[in-house]
């Protein structure tokens, strides 16, 4: 039934898009007292979110491309973000060898003065030149790398921060639906009528708005296409990025940036433990394909790529884990996909009840993309509320000061009967919301069934009540990274045990406000 004109909207704003863009706009709406609705036809995160390089940062190579507004945008995020998720991300030192066929060491100096200046940089050390025959991270390269660079930036959990945003936003009256498509969008002068199908069970919902947020990622034209009246306007280009991981190929802390012939440049990453995370590719794409998968040849360009660098060879069958995501950059005409701008483009069509469309971005500006878009629709929504998420925190990451190592040493003090390794593992996931998760438990004997690797019953039942957890897939490769150490079969187990437990799913917590 539609909606009388009479009536009011049951929300003030309909989100299609539970990645990175979608929970960041519908937690910021929420957090300004709207009434918000988010669904997301997957699970969070499962697309391009948590296929980044699972970094926080400026993006270096973008100066060469002079978007400077970008970059200047990003570094100021930087630490923004690492004072909102102290638990989930975390400051790392990146190396630079110098490669003599390619940029010159002027260029490169330049290059990083901007980068250290441009965002106004308060947190993190600057730059500064290495020698990496006497640096810890010279040693696993080639010997003819003797000079380098050194600077800053963040790792991320990139699922993590995705849920985390949607948790959030729960916690202040928004209501999340992960596996709900919206198979339709009928547009009135004053409201949306959105037509919603559980991907679960088939059931068919219609929900009204006053307004829509487009943050379908890769699915952004379509969801326009499925409405009524709506002018497609803007173009997207779908660039499949591509990554690698290996057993860990140095023992250190530092991450690497290699320069490419090509102009590219690609990381190296120290990643869960045991192994290194390589990548990334460029890889554009003439349509959307129904899952994006790594080939044999940006498994084989990764190798080479970094093989140029380090001192032993990696070779395709050093591979143990890879994944894919396809990015949605804004068309503006680029010749290649490396050059693509990686800024977003925000897409208002107001002819009716307005809906906004978002177009490319990354994961390091989601907050101020959602802040702009708060903006925007101020226009035609009554926004009482100001912006507030750069002085806020995310479930788990109100320690003092930020201060990760401090917190971690503490609660290792609190559970001395649990591993330390665990212990960390849990701090470095949930934060002060560990207490939350181990409330009743002091030994290992609490914690319930062992599943395979750190992971056990009690952390998985945490994941179904409070983070939208259904899938062993959902725990084990975007809410931790639990896969890399389990075994087909554990995975499995898990899986039927989650299919036929009945723990409450979903729950924001004992704190959440229904506005």
């Amino acid at each position: 039934m539609s909606l009388d004109e009479t009536q009011q909207p049951l929300f003030d704003l309909l989100v299609i898009g539970g990645g990175i863009n979608g929970v960041g706009v519908a937690r910021d709406a929420a957090g300004r007292g709207l009434q918000v609705y988010l669904c997301e036809k997957d699970d969070l995160a499962q697309h391009t979110s948590s296929a980044s390089t699972k970094l926080i940062h400026g993006g270096l190579r973008y100066l060469e491309y002079y978007d400077f507004k970008l970059v200047r945008h990003a570094l100021q995020e930087r630490e923004v973000l690492l004072r909102t998720a102290p638990h989930i991300i975390h400051p790392m030192r990146f190396i630079l060898p110098h490669h003599q066929a390619l940029r010159p060491k002027w260029m490169i100096r330049i290059g990083l003065f901007l980068y250290d200046h441009l965002g106004g940089r308060k947190l993190l050390p600057p730059s500064n030149g290495v020698d990496l025959r006497r640096h810890p991270a010279g040693a696993a390269l080639k010997s003819s790398y003797r000079a380098g660079f050194e600077y800053s930036d963040c790792w991320v959990h990139d699922a993590r921060l995705v849920v985390l945003s949607a948790r959030d936003a729960q916690l202040r009256g928004a209501t999340v639906k992960t596996h709900t498509r919206c198979i339709s969008l009928a547009r009135h002068p004053s409201h949306w009528e959105a037509t919603l199908r559980d991907e679960r069970n088939g059931v068919v919902t219609r929900v009204q708005a006053r307004a829509v947020v487009n943050a379908a990622g890769p699915w952004v034209e379509q969801v326009l296409a499925s409405g009524v009246a709506v002018g497609r306007t803007k173009g997207v280009r779908f660039v499949k990025g591509s990554h690698i991981v290996v057993p860990k190929l140095f023992d250190h802390e530092y991450a690497y940036i290699f320069q490419h012939a090509d102009g590219r440049v690609l990381f190296a990453i120290p990643f869960e433990q045991d192994y290194t995370l390589l990548g990334t590719t460029d890889i554009e794409l003439a349509s959307l394909p129904d899952k994006a998968e790594i080939t044999s040849e940006e498994v084989e360009y990764i190798c080479q790529a970094v093989s140029e660098y380090f001192s032993k060879p990696v070779q395709p069958a050093d591979v143990v884990w890879s994944f894919s995501g396809v990015r949605p950059l804004y068309d503006d005409a680029a010749s290649n996909a490396s050059k693509v701008t990686r800024d977003y483009n925000l897409h208002l069509d107001r002819e009716q009840a307005p809906i906004l469309s978002i177009y490319g971005g990354k994961i390091t500006t989601y907050r101020k993309l959602a802040e702009e878009v708060l903006d925007l629709l101020s226009g035609c929504l009554p926004i009482d509320g100001g912006a507030w998420t750069a002085e806020s925190y995310l479930p788990g990451g109100d320690m003092a000061d930020a201060d990760f190592r401090h917190f971690l040493s503490m609660a290792q003090k609190r559970y001395p009967e649990l591993p330390e390794a665990l212990i960390a593992h849990y701090v470095g996931h949930y934060g002060t919301d560990l207490h939350l998760l181990l409330a009743g438990c002091s030994q290992l004997i609490d914690l319930g069934l062992h599943f395979g690797n750190q992971l056990y019953e009690q952390e998985v039942r945490y994941l179904m009540r409070y983070e939208f957890a259904e899938s062993a897939e959902d725990v084990v490769w975007r809410r931790t990274k639990q896969g890399m150490g389990m075994t087909p079969e554990q995975i499995a187990a898990l899986d039927e045990w989650m299919q036929t437990d009945h723990s409450p799913q979903s729950e924001a917590g004992p704190d959440v406000h229904h506005g």
